[in-house]
């Protein structure tokens, strides 16, 4: 997965998503730095109360109490102080990282929403859906939270460090050499070049986990019904054991650095104190080296929390590098061309000239479509029949625009649907799908997408016309009722009926409608056919149809056949030339005329 040459990666490219907010997180970085700076302010208060016990050992009469109560006073001044920055730079990385978050994700929805299909097709729902919720949420985590425990980590290492050079040399180099081993130890497994590649591995786990999760969970009614297990979904079993291996595979390649690394940190006290009293016992007399002395065993050791905060960031680093590196790829999939200079229909005829179409034209796909041409006139109906395959639905999704042909032309009104606007283009076409969507949202507000500005008035009457009033208000909560998870699940005749509620609401010229009865049982499809008479007034509509009768009266008649236009005449006239739609019509006839027979007893 590249990124564009010269596009910036990891804090730096997070920073460039953040945006105007980024002043936010500077400004938060600051204040846990002074935080730390704060917080340190104890230590010393107890150093310098401790000097003042040491160099009086002999009696407390000449002990200086005043200075010693300054010095607590003022430790514990400095540690309220150090919480309350730590507190202002939390708020500040907070609602930084709440900003930032709502912006990646409009930012995405926006962007994926103007993707064309072929991106979903290659892309499982389960992969957009961890990269636009998981990952960006990882990114609002690192950003309200580990941002700030990062940028405080290095500053309590780096004023830590110093300070300690500052009072004794040769204890410093004591402490550091046994924390520079352990994190030379444990640093190329976490953050090297060994670690991005497991991240990589270890995203793409997660990703393939989840797509076939989705499908298990898509397919569990055929599971249940036919008493399988996880077994008979062999790519979720076999996702998961991958995930499983490389999760133990990953721990075991860890876990030597890491315990090496743990054991020299918590053992920092024994190699300073051989040092330290090794150079006392050059001196005896020096009561402010054994005040030093006594402070790095209690101080050098704290360097452990900061260094075991930086080597976990260090690894969520790199996890939150490799989202971003994925947010990134997303966002820089190309959208939908959109003209300049937009070109509106003049009329709402359709012409397809001389199309061909591949869905993976890049990697030398076959051809869907082959040099398809046809026209569908203004307020005429024109059905699209053939066997399974033969390009039926392709063409109705190239006329919206959901996928760029390669060759050829596809014209509204004499305008290319590429040279149309989305907006207008989406207005101009209405679409009913074989596949009925709905949103875990009211029936209410399913209707209202296909017009969002329409009154209430109109949704009732739209609802009304596609035969949905009587089944909606048996409904609990009515037009209000919730489908999908914590509401209700409707028939599949009932969606498409809310489905075509709502594209009679939309009211848009041109309809398309795949298979809009497919669902729908002998007791309503005479509902769904009052519904779509409704809806066919005055539309150029293109329909596909494999119930052959259901499309008797249409104007015209498309038959496909392995991509290409085989016939093309009306009901009679294609019956009588005896060609491919005869013989799909007499084996229509004879589906319908079958019947279970009940074989005498022998």
């Amino acid at each position: 997965m590249s990124t564009t040459v010269g596009q910036k990666t990891g804090i730096a490219r997070l920073l460039e998503l953040a945006g105007e907010k980024k002043t936010l997180l500077i400004l938060s970085s600051l204040l846990s730095t002074i935080s730390v700076i704060a917080l340190l302010g104890p230590y010393f208060s107890v150093y310098l109360v401790l000097l003042e016990l040491l160099r009086n050992a002999t009696g407390v009469a000449p002990l200086d109490g005043e200075a010693m109560i300054r010095w607590a006073t003022a430790g514990l001044v400095s540690l309220l102080a150090g919480y309350a920055f730590m507190y202002a730079g939390g708020m500040c990385s907070h609602v930084a990282a709440f900003r930032i978050l709502y912006g990646i994700r409009v930012r995405l929805a926006d962007h994926i929403g103007r993707l064309p299909l072929g991106f979903f097709d290659k892309n499982s729902s389960g992969k957009i859906k961890k990269i636009a919720e998981l990952d960006v949420e990882k990114i609002e985590l690192f950003i309200a939270h580990q941002l700030p425990d990062l940028v405080n980590a290095a500053a309590m290492l780096l004023v830590m460090i110093a300070a300690m050079f500052l009072l004794d040399v040769w204890l410093t180099l004591a402490a550091i050499i046994p924390i520079l081993i352990g994190f030379a130890a444990q640093y190329a497994m976490m953050v090297g070049k060994e670690a991005k590649k497991a991240t990589v591995a270890y995203f793409d786990a997660l990703e393939e986990i989840g797509s076939s999760s989705v499908q298990y969970v898509r397919g569990m009614p055929s599971v249940k019904v036919f008493g399988q297990t996880v077994f008979s979904f062999r790519r979720f079993h076999g996702d998961m054991l991958r995930y499983r291996d490389f999760c133990l595979r990953f721990t075991d390649n860890l876990q030597n650095g890491y315990v090496t690394f743990k054991v020299l940190l918590v053992s920092l006290a024994s190699f300073i104190l051989p040092v330290g009293l090794f150079l006392l016992s050059r001196n005896p007399e020096n009561i402010a080296f054994a005040a030093v002395l006594m402070l790095f065993l209690v101080f050098a050791p704290g360097v452990s929390v900061p260094l075991i905060k930086l080597i976990m960031l260090a690894g969520h680093l790199t996890m939150i590098t490799e989202g971003v590196k994925r947010i990134d790829a997303m966002l820089t999939q190309p959208p939908l061309r959109e003209t300049e200079n937009g070109k509106p229909p003049r009329g709402f005829d359709i012409r397809f000239d001389r199309v061909s179409f591949s869905y993976d034209a890049e990697g030398g796909g076959p051809e869907v479509l082959r040099d398809v041409s046809f026209t569908a006139g203004q307020n005429t109906i024109t059905a699209l029949v053939g066997p399974s395959g033969s390009g039926k639905t392709t063409i109705a999704q190239l006329l919206p625009r959901f996928w760029d042909i390669q060759s050829g032309a596809v014209s509204i009104g004499g305008a290319d649907v590429r040279d149309i606007p989305t907006e207008t283009l989406m207005n101009t076409v209405s679409f009913v799908f074989q596949d009925a969507f709905l949103f875990s949202d009211s029936i209410y507000n399913n209707i209202l997408v296909g017009k969002p500005s329409a009154t209430k008035e109109d949704v009732y009457a739209a609802a009304g016309a596609a035969q949905c009033r009587e089944f909606i208000e048996g409904l609990p909560d009515g037009y209000d009722t919730l489908i999908g998870e914590g509401g209700v699940y409707l028939s599949g005749g009932e969606e498409q009926r809310v489905c075509v509620a709502r594209a009679i609401l939309k009211n848009a010229p041109v309809l398309v409608l795949d298979e809009a009865t497919a669902y729908a049982d002998p007791e309503n499809e005479y509902l769904m056919q009052q519904a779509l008479s409704i809806l066919l007034k005055g539309k150029t509509v293109i329909i596909i149809a494999h119930r052959l009768s259901t499309i008797r009266e249409a104007d015209k008649i498309i038959v496909l056949q392995n991509g290409a236009i085989a016939e093309t005449g009306d009901h009679a006239r294609l019956l009588e030339a005896g060609g491919l739609y005869a013989k799909m019509w007499n084996a229509h006839q004879s589906a319908s005329d079958w019947k279970i027979r009940k074989e005498a007893a022998q």
